[in-house]
């Protein structure tokens, strides 16, 4: 496993983290509480320091919770999210501060949190909504400061709105967060533009979801695949968007000179390319899953050839809209 700076704060995290909304039974339909311990337990003893988890995600914070304080051994930093106060994903324009992260509304989720896991802090407490419209305004960075004083928490950080990477350039700017977490992926490339760069400017770490497009670019999705009831890829992948899929990675593996299986592996090192990235954290419910991306952190940089390749493949599209 390699190890990165989550930016300029002192902290280092695992390259490849784990990302556990799709732990015990969530979003994800077919999760179980003993199959997400055991991949919980393998990832960590394969190296992974950075588990990140939040408020909204069912039992994950618990389950979390359990398997750190199971291991009180290692160093493992985990980080959760206050959902916003009015329940709005994601973040429409024009809404007061005082709606989504009013300062008791953050302590309240923080101590709900905290008492959910068993742990006596967070490693990284982030919104899992945000708006540059917000900087400057309200007392939620009052409340942030507070609670880092208090031991409570050691950084702060957003998750941005789902494809909407520059609309938290205002607050990387502003000095005042420590991380933001962001969809970049092949397909979603927009990153790059400005947020990525102002992160690399300001010191400011990154931590990157949806790397394999939940599931998109694992080479496993085709025209005919289909998701029950309840489970939220019914819906990121409805109408002909499995098809569309299909067509895009067959077309990315032609380019390459790959097979569909080897997908997954060069979009994590797409996203590894980058040295604004402190950690990506793919969602990983089986042993199985959690052994073959770990394998990723090599320290064998994808070849500029096949980056080259891979940038070609933007794919600009909102799949939730």
């Amino acid at each position: 496993m390699q190890y990165r700076g989550l930016g300029t704060s002192g902290v280092t995290v695992s390259e490849i983290g784990y990302g556990a909304w799709g732990i015990g039974e969530s979003g994800w339909v077919g999760a179980t509480e003993d199959e997400s311990l055991r991949a919980l337990h393998r990832a960590l003893d394969l190296g992974v320091t950075f588990v990140d988890t939040a408020r909204g995600y069912g039992e994950s914070e618990r389950i979390v919770g359990r398997v750190v304080r199971e291991r009180r051994r290692d160093e493992v930093r985990v980080a959760t999210k206050v959902p916003p106060l009015n329940g709005v994903w994601p973040a429409p324009d024009g809404l007061d501060p005082a709606e989504t992260f009013p300062g008791e509304h953050i302590r309240a989720s923080l101590e709900t949190s905290l008492r959910s896991s068993g742990l006596d802090h967070f490693d990284l407490l982030q919104f899992h909504v945000w708006s540059d419209e917000w900087v400057g305004r309200g007392d939620w960075l009052e409340t942030v400061t507070a609670l880092k004083q208090e031991g409570k928490i050691g950084l702060f950080g957003i998750s941005v709105n789902d494809h909407q990477p520059g609309n938290a350039v205002g607050l990387v700017r502003s000095g005042a967060v420590d991380s933001v977490q962001v969809i970049y992926n092949v397909f979603d490339q927009s990153p790059e533009d400005e947020l990525l760069p102002a992160c690399v400017e300001h010191g400011v770490g990154v931590v990157v979801r949806v790397a394999l497009d939940e599931g998109g670019l694992t080479g496993r999705i085709t025209a005919d695949s289909t998701f029950p009831e309840g489970d939220f890829r019914r819906r990121y992948f409805r109408d002909d968007r499995p098809a569309q899929v299909e067509r895009r990675v067959d077309a990315l593996t032609t380019d390459l000179g790959i097979g569909r299986d080897e997908t997954a592996e060069h979009a994590l090192r797409f996203v590894l390319s980058s040295p604004a990235v402190s950690t990506v954290i793919p969602g990983m419910r089986t042993v199985r899953n959690v052994e073959r991306n770990v394998a990723v952190s090599d320290g064998r940089a994808l070849a500029a050839g096949k980056l080259a390749v891979l940038r070609k493949h933007r794919w600009p599209r909102n799949f939730y809209s």
